[in-house]
């Protein structure tokens, strides 16, 4: 897989980058746009070798430029070309209309897209709409990706697929769904989060010759998370050196998620983990772990023994929002400690919002959305500004769990892209908690612990999957890869 860059930026600002590259660098938009067409049949030839024909969508605007310079491209090396256009080429403007004519000028022909029409080609390119798009997709453009969709060929998708928001990574009614990307100058936000995962398939990037210093004209919105080896340790370190966790959590009958979220602090290298969790079954808790210390909690003075020993606190794997869990929430809370909230802990602080600088939420978009007083569907609308909500209005780190989990600090704001489907199954939060803790107590700023908590995470279920496969991955199944990730400086 190519190595990204790490700043994203919003289309409107890779449309500026664009002008500055133009008007202020003198690189022609005509040259940008031959080295897009070029750098997308490349990809295409360098993944489908054995393509003999090509069917090539085109809109209306610089994205449909770059489809008609990778036709004129393919039919040049012999291809069989097919350009189905959805709006009238002859009343396209500037780059996009000289582009056109190119491909005309050189024999190539053109057909009006029409709705049922049968598409026989080898690899389908989508050059229908760019990141400019801020509305539903209706009418033709519609019909044009369900048909898209609806074959059996890849696809590959130029700068951005059709119908994909490039800020908030959402489907705006219909979008082509893309075996790979090819992204140009700068990286757009929306390809790394919301439904981007589903649509976008591999993504690629091509900076156009455009000079490193245009890139550094704008300071990017986000930046995507990459892997940063963990500080080497003192050769005379002992456990007390690298931090004790308290897990606070495990309601009866969800003993479970403590237990999981303890063992993971372990495994990054947590010098001591303590639980403290239901009487009733603390003693049975580390019975297959024995390097967890578990205590039976029943009471708020009973908890304040463990606080005063722990670095570092995480409140809610199975925690629950009984009347025990309330009070132990609350005497977590105003320990002074640097925590993790989790769970249930969101929920009970979503009826009793505060703030603190000092602990990372872990929400999902349903928990998120009890936090910022919305629906699910808010949250998911745009991720980016919920994540900025949500730590503006408690402090702290917050973390937006999903496909391209956002993690939110002061004045920054990142994304990571480790992860699979395989992680929808019960647990998995209460590892990143743990996971979270862990590199917190040994050091790591909360911005720092809160990034490569997430990404480890992420990619120890990536390499899980990578061994056995996405269905039926367990939450404990990391554990193994997550001892391997914190150990391995090699790779980003």
């Amino acid at each position: 897989m190519q190595n990204l860059p790490i700043k994203l930026y919003r289309a409107a600002q890779v449309r500026e980058l664009d002008r500055i590259a133009i008007q202020e660098r003198g690189i022609p938009g005509f040259e940008l746009m031959s080295r897009a067409g070029h750098e997308v049949f490349q990809r295409l030839n360098k993944q489908w070798p054995d393509a003999r024909s090509v069917a090539v969508f085109c809109g209306s605007g610089n994205n449909a430029g770059d489809g008609y310079i990778i036709a004129g491209l393919a039919l040049a090396a012999g291809l069989n070309v097919y350009v189905y256009a959805v709006s009238d080429s002859e009343k396209l403007n500037g780059d996009a209309l000289t582009a056109y004519r190119k491909y005309s000028a050189a024999n190539g022909t053109v057909m009006p897209f029409q709705a049922g029409q049968a598409i026989d080609a080898d690899v389908l390119v989508d050059a229908l709409l760019g990141i400019g798009l801020d509305r539903p997709v209706t009418g033709l453009y519609a019909e044009a990706i369900q048909t898209i969709n609806a074959h059996s060929s890849p696809v590959i998708a130029v700068d951005i697929p059709s119908g994909l928001n490039a800020d908030t990574g959402n489907v705006m009614g219909y979008a082509v769904k893309a075996v790979c990307t090819v992204t140009f100058i700068g990286l757009k936000q929306g390809l790394f989060t919301g439904q981007a995962a589903e649509y976008c398939g591999e993504i690629g990037y091509a900076q156009l010759g455009v000079p490193d210093d245009v890139l550094d004209v704008l300071q990017a919105t986000v930046t995507r998370v990459v892997k940063t080896p963990l500080p080497r340790r003192n050769r005379c370190a002992h456990k007390g050196n690298c931090g004790h966790v308290l897990i606070v959590g495990g309601e009866l009958g969800y003993s479970g998620a403590a237990r999981m979220a303890g063992e993971a602090a372990l495994r990054v290298g947590s010098g001591l983990v303590s639980i403290a969790t239901r009487a009733e079954h603390a003693g049975l808790m580390n019975l297959n772990r024995p390097e967890l210390m578990c205590h039976g909690v029943e009471t708020a003075v009973q908890l304040a023994a463990l606080l005063e020993k722990a670095d570092v606190v995480v409140v809610g794997p199975g925690l629950g929002q009984s009347d025990w869990a309330k009070t132990l929430f609350n005497a977590a809370i105003s320990a002074g400690k640097p925590l993790v909230i989790d769970a249930d802990a969101l929920n009970l602080l979503a009826a009793a919002p505060t703030t603190k600088p000092d602990w990372i939420l872990t929400p999902h978009p349903g928990e998120a959305g009890r936090l910022l007083n919305c629906s699910t569907a808010d949250i998911q609308q745009d991720r980016f500004a919920a994540a900025l909500s949500l730590q503006a209005g408690y402090g702290g780190v917050a973390i937006l769990k999903g496909a391209g989990t956002l993690i939110a600090a002061e004045h920054q704001l990142a994304v990571s892209n480790t992860g699979n489907p395989g992680m929808a199954s019960g647990g998995m939060g209460d590892v990143l908690a743990g996971v979270i803790a862990g590199l917190l107590a040994q050091g790591l700023s909360l911005p720092d612990a809160a990034q490569q908590g997430v990404y480890n995470h992420g990619l120890a279920a990536d390499l899980a999957a990578e061994k056995d496969g996405e269905r039926g991955l367990l939450a404990s199944d990391l554990m193994p890869y997550l001892r391997h990730l914190v150990n391995w400086i090699r790779h980003s």
